[in-house]
C-alpha cells in the first residue's frame, strides 16, 4: 500500500470554504447590508451584523525593524469609554496559503468577548515579505515587534495580552511566550513540543510529513539556513546543525522560561497525529509546573479545531476561549471555568469526554504481553501474559515496498475520517507473512480499553548493517481478518557489521482506544511504510528473535472498559 498523494495539499480548503472566507472578509472590511447579506447563504449574516455594531476591522502591514512587512488584520472594540481598556489576543497564522485569514471565523467570538484581535502571517507566509525561518529566533523577535505595535493602539491594555495559534501558529505562540513576558497566557492547538522528535523518531525520518510541510512552506521562500536543513534531512545527514535548528524551535527547551513565569499553557493534539510527535507534547505538558491543560482528540493534525477556526463549535477553540478569558478577563467563552489537567476522547467516539488531573493519573498501568511463536497449525505468533517466551525466530523480507499496514493512507485526511467514525480498515488477514511478522492475543472476553503509554522490546538481526522496522498495534476482528489501527512506531537500527543482533526497546505513540468483546489485539511488524524513511537494503531480510534474557514483549495499558 502506498501513501495516497492524490491531494496536493492535505490542508487545502474547499472552494466553498474559500468563498465563505472571502465573503466574510469583504463583510468585515465593508459592513454594508449588501456585503453582510451575502453571508445569509451560510447562516452568518446575523453574526457579522452584530459584529459590525461592536467592533471595527481593518487589514494592514506591520513593518519589522529589518524592513520586512507582515500581513496583518486588526479588530478593535468600538466606543470604548475614555480611559477604558480591553484585553487583546494575537493570532499567528497556521501554515496555510491564506495566512492569518484562516482565523476570520473566530474574530466575532473574540470581539463579542471584549477583545482586540491582531492576526498576522509570519514572515515569508501568505502576503508577508521576507524569508521563512520556521518559527525560528527571527519569528520570535517579530512576535515581540507585533506586541509593540499592538500596545500602541488606543484602548489596548498592554498588561492583558494573550496568544492563540493553530499548528504553525501554535509553535510561534509557544516560542514567543517563552521570550516575551508581556504574553500572559498562551493556547496552542495541534501544537508541537519537540521539533526534532517530530522529524526524527527512533532514528527514523518522518519523510512524508516533512515533505508535505516543505511543500506548504515553498522552498523558494525559505531562508538559506532552512534550505540547508531540508537538504540534510533528505540526505539523512542528521548532524549538529539539524539538531540545533530543531532545538531552537522546540518549546521543550524553554521550560525554565514557562515555569519561572508561571505561564498558563493550553495544548491540544490528536491520537493519530502524523505531523508532530505526540509523546513530545505529552512530555512538555508533564514538565510544565504552571497552570496547564492538555486535550487529546480523535483524528489527526488540525482535525479537532477545524470547525472552531471557521467560527463553529469545537472543543479546542471553546477551551481556548475559556482559557484566555480566565487569565485576561474577557468573555469570549461560555462563562465556564477552564479545564486543568488532561481531557481526552477515545477512538473513535467524538462524544466521549474523559478528564483527569494529570497525565500520571490518566495513563493506566501497563500489562506485559510476551511475544511467542505460533501455536501448532497457526501462522501468526501469540501475544500472551505469563512468563517470557524465548527461543523463536521470525524472518521478514525487506523489498522496499509497503504492504497493507501503514500509519495512514492519507496524511490528515485519514484522521478526519476517523473523527466521522470511519477509521481506515486494514485487511491484515491478507498480508503476506513473508513480508511481515504478526502476533495476536486470544479473543477478548470482555470490552477493554487501551489508555496511556505503550512500549515494546524486540531483537532484530538484519543481513545488512542498517534496518528499519515499523510496529503497528491493531484492533482485529477474528471473524473477518480486518483491523483498525490503535498506535504505531518506527525504529531504525544502525550496526557496525551485517548480521549483528540488536535488542531495541522503544515507545509507541500513546493511545486511548476501546475494543469490543471478542476482538483481538494484533501486533504487526514490517520493514517499510511510505510515511517513514527506509534504511533497509532491498532485497534483503531480517530476523526478529526473542533470545534468553532479552525476551520480546509489548507493554499495553489494557484494562476493562468499566
Amino acid at each position: 500500500m502506498s501513501l495516497d498523494s492524490t491531494q496536493e495539499n492535505p490542508f487545502d480548503l474547499s472552494p466553498d470554504e474559500l468563498a465563505k472566507l472571502e465573503a466574510i472578509r469583504e463583510a468585515l472590511l465593508d459592513p454594508s447590508p449588501r456585503r453582510i447579506g451575502r453571508l445569509d447563504q451560510w447562516g452568518l449574516a446575523d453574526t457579522y451584523e452584530t459584529y459590525a455594531e461592536i467592533a471595527g476591522y481593518r487589514e494592514f502591514s506591520i513593518a519589522m525593524s529589518d524592513g520586512t512587512m507582515l500581513d496583518a488584520s486588526l479588530s478593535v472594540p468600538r466606543d470604548l469609554a475614555p480611559g477604558q481598556t480591553c484585553p487583546a489576543v494575537v493570532l499567528p497564522a497556521p501554515l496555510i496559503s491564506i495566512g492569518h485569514r484562516a482565523y476570520l471565523g473566530m474574530i466575532p467570538r473574540w470581539a463579542l468577548g471584549g477583545y482586540a484581535v491582531l492576526a498576522y502571517s509570519q514572515r515569508g507566509l501568505a502576503k508577508s515579505t521576507g524569508e521563512i525561518h520556521v518559527a525560528g529566533p527571527q519569528d520570535v523577535a517579530d512576535a515581540t515587534e507585533v506586541i509593540n505595535a499592538l500596545a500602541q493602539i488606543d484602548g489596548v491594555d498592554p498588561d492583558r495580552i494573550g496568544f492563540f495559534g493553530s499548528s504553525y501558529g501554535a509553535g510561534t505562540s509557544l516560542l514567543a511566550a517563552a521570550r516575551d513576558p508581556r504574553i500572559k497566557v498562551v493556547a496552542g492547538t495541534s501544537a508541537w513540543g519537540d521539533l526534532f522528535a517530530s522529524l526524527y523518531e527512533n532514528g527514523t525520518r518522518h519523510l512524508a510529513a516533512f515533505e508535505a510541510l516543505v511543500k506548504l512552506f515553498d522552498e523558494d521562500r525559505c531562508s538559506e539556513e532552512f534550505r540547508n536543513v531540508i537538504e540534510k534531512i533528505r540526505s539523512n545527514t542528521i548532524d549538529d546543525e539539524v539538531r540545533e535548528f530543531a532545538g531552537a524551535r522546540s518549546p521543550k527547551h524553554y521550560l525554565d522560561a514557562y515555569n519561572s513565569a508561571n505561564t498558563p499553557v493550553l495544548l491540544t493534539t490528536a491520537w493519530h497525529e502524523t505531523i508532530f510527535s505526540v509523546p513530545a507534547v505529552v512530555d512538555l505538558f508533564t514538565k510544565l509546573t504552571g497552570p496547564k491543560s492538555l486535550l487529546v482528540q480523535v483524528g489527526d493534525h488540525g482535525n479537532g479545531e477545524l470547525a472552531g477556526l471557521a467560527g463553529l463549535l469545537s472543543k479546542p477553540t471553546e477551551m481556548a476561549y475559556r482559557w484566555v478569558d480566565y487569565y485576561l478577563g474577557g468573555s469570549a467563552g461560555d462563562g465556564a471555568q477552564p479545564q486543568f489537567g488532561v481531557r481526552s476522547e477515545y477512538m473513535h467516539n467524538l462524544l466521549s469526554d474523559l478528564r483527569h488531573d494529570s497525565w500520571e493519573s490518566y495513563a493506566l498501568p501497563r500489562r506485559r504481553f510476551h511475544l511467542a511463536d505460533a501455536a501448532a497449525g497457526e501462522r501468526d505468533g501469540q501475544m500472551s501474559e505469563g512468563g517470557p517466551k524465548p527461543g523463536w525466530t521470525r524472518s521478514v523480507k525487506a523489498t522496499g515496498q509497503s504492504i497493507e499496514a501503514v500509519v495512514a493512507p492519507k496524511l490528515v485526511q485519514t484522521g478526519l475520517a476517523e473523527r466521522m467514525g470511519l477509521p481506515h480498515v486494514y485487511k491484515t488477514a491478507e498480508i503476506d507473512r513473508g513480508l511481515a511478522a504478526i502476533w495476536a492475543t486470544e479473543p477478548l472476553e470482555r470490552a477493554m480499553r487501551v489508555q496511556g503509554d505503550l512500549e515494546m522490546r524486540v531483537t532484530v538481526k538484519p543481513q545488512e548493517t542498517d534496518a528499519t522496522i515499523v510496529a503497528y498495534l491493531m484492533d482485529s476482528d477474528p471473524a473477518t481478518g480486518r483491523s483498525t489501527i490503535i498506535t504505531h512506531a518506527p525504529y531504525t537500527i544502525t550496526n557496525e557489521r551485517p548480521g549483528q543482533a540488536t535488542t531495541v526497546t522503544f515507545s509507541l505513540q500513546p493511545a486511548h482506544y476501546v475494543l469490543a468483546k471478542g476482538r483481538r489485539l494484533q501486533l504487526v511488524i514490517d520493514t517499510n511504510d511510505p510515511f517513514f524513511a527506509d534504511a533497509n537494503t532491498a532485497p534483503s531480510a531480517l530476523e526478529l528473535t526473542s533470545p534468553q534474557g532479552a525476551e520480546s514483549y509489548i507493554d499495553i495499558p489494557l484494562h476493562p472498559l468499566d
